[in-house]
């Protein structure tokens, strides 16, 4: 669908006619840096999206291969969005003093695709939400100290702040929590050597790092963790919020090594991309303080039967429509054509590499991620940056993309290579390293 400056999308309120534009509201009402950033990226201002793509009010078309790993489903998934529908005309919010039974529901659909073992879950809006609640879950089970792994990345609220372990995001905060520990990742020899010098710990992992740049730990490293976990007394806690819900071409990242953790953390994906949800899904026994005092970790909205009935149709949606066989599929074929496509400019891009639909290009600079996003959106493509890696690019497209779209993806990463190639050709690697 694309629209015109002149008119309003079906559905989307007029705009006011007052006040100036969405850049003016941008820069006195919210985050002037955000205003700036809009500028780099052409100021497009966007208001519908369907599928694989997404409108700006000049009637332009974008293939959206970023939105952080939001849209498996695609955008605006005619199954979740009836669901939700329904639900806003019948029941949006609850209560929370009656039992409701959406949120019944939504548990027993997630807990019926969740690794075995884990019974319990507990509702929340945001990925860093879940987090703290596994947090506090860890708490009630005596362990103290956390352990997070160097690159991680799982929020930014106070305590999920305090195991996102970079210097840019904690700095303008701290204090934070205390007795918070960084090992490398990927290295269970490191984890076991902290897990056996001090006390019981909470460790929270990633099956693959998104934000650190796509980065794929060596095959059996999450088994160690959980076996590290198990002799040390140790609570495991595994952020599931980028790579579930299909992402990697599996159910979870969980899913690749048989490994139950004592919480796992969901979000983005698990309401389909059209109302915040995330869930902390946990084992009876990480449970077991929650279960007995429901008002212990409460939320207003956690559990709202608006998100819960979005929840199932989307975890249906996966199912019914085999998504998690699709980012298998679609993402190994696109990571061989993207592989292809970087070959001549090893002077631009180290390398591809990714599982499923979570993908990342490592560029030999990092001011050349930024200019590639330009020239991608240039070509019609929204991708991201990644939080804790200045040199990666990543592209997260959903599983309904189809083969037409995927050629427009792939073509448009030619071009735009062939544009930074121009800019920077072979023989000025130095300028290009060097490149802010």
């Amino acid at each position: 669908m694309t629209t015109t400056s002149e008119e309003t999308p079906p559905g989307v309120l007029p705009a006011p006619t007052t006040g100036g534009t969405v850049r003016d509201r941008y820069r006195r009402h919210l985050s002037r840096g955000r205003a700036k950033l809009g500028d780099l990226f052409g100021g497009h201002v966007e208001v519908a999206s369907q599928g694989a793509w997404v409108s700006t009010e000049d009637g332009g078309r974008f293939l959206n291969a970023g939105g952080y790993g939001v849209f498996i489903h695609g955008a605006r998934h005619p199954a979740v969005v009836s669901a939700v529908v329904r639900q806003v005309r019948t029941h949006p919010v609850a209560t929370r003093l009656l039992l409701e039974p959406e949120v019944a529901y939504a548990a027993e659909a997630l807990l019926a695709v969740a690794p075995p073992g884990l019974e319990r879950v507990h509702f929340a809006g945001s990925g860093a939400e879940a987090t703290e609640a596994a947090i506090k879950m860890a708490r009630t089970c005596g362990k103290t100290r956390l352990v997070s792994m160097i690159g991680g990345y799982h929020g930014k609220t106070m305590g999920a702040l305090s195991i996102t372990a970079r210097d840019l995001y904690q700095r303008p905060f701290r204090p934070l929590l205390p007795d918070v520990v960084q090992v490398p990742y990927g290295d269970a020899e490191a984890l076991a050597a902290t897990l056996a010098g001090g006390p019981e710990a909470c460790v929270v992992v990633e099956p693959v790092q998104g934000e650190a740049g796509v980065v794929i730990p060596p095959v059996g490293y999450l088994s160690d963790v959980a076996q590290l976990c198990r002799e040390h007394g140790a609570f495991l806690v595994l952020d599931e919020v980028l790579t579930g819900v299909g992402r990697l071409g599996q159910w979870w990242g969980a899913d690749r090594e048989g490994v139950t953790p004592d919480v796992m953390l969901v979000g983005k994906g698990l309401s389909g991309g059209i109302v915040p949800v995330s869930a902390a899904v946990a084992t009876a026994a990480a449970f077991q303080a929650f279960d007995k005092d429901p008002f212990l970790h409460t939320s207003t909205f956690s559990g709202a039967p608006i998100a819960m009935a979005a929840t199932r149709a989307a975890i249906a949606a996966v199912i019914d429509e085999g998504l998690v066989a699709r980012a298998a599929t679609i993402g190994a074929d696109l990571l061989d054509r993207l592989r292809a496509v970087v070959a001549p400019y090893p002077h631009l891009v180290r390398e591809v590499r990714g599982l499923g639909l979570l993908l990342g290009m490592e560029f030999t600079g990092p001011g050349l991620v930024g200019e590639m996003i330009i020239e991608l959106v240039n070509q019609r493509v929204i991708v991201n940056h990644s939080l804790n890696a200045d040199t990666v690019l990543r592209l997260t497209p959903p599983a309904v993309i189809t083969p037409d779209e995927v050629d427009h993806l792939v073509s448009a990463v030619d071009a735009a290579l062939r544009a930074l190639d121009r800019r920077y050709p072979a023989g000025r690697q130095a300028e290009v390293s060097g490149h802010a």
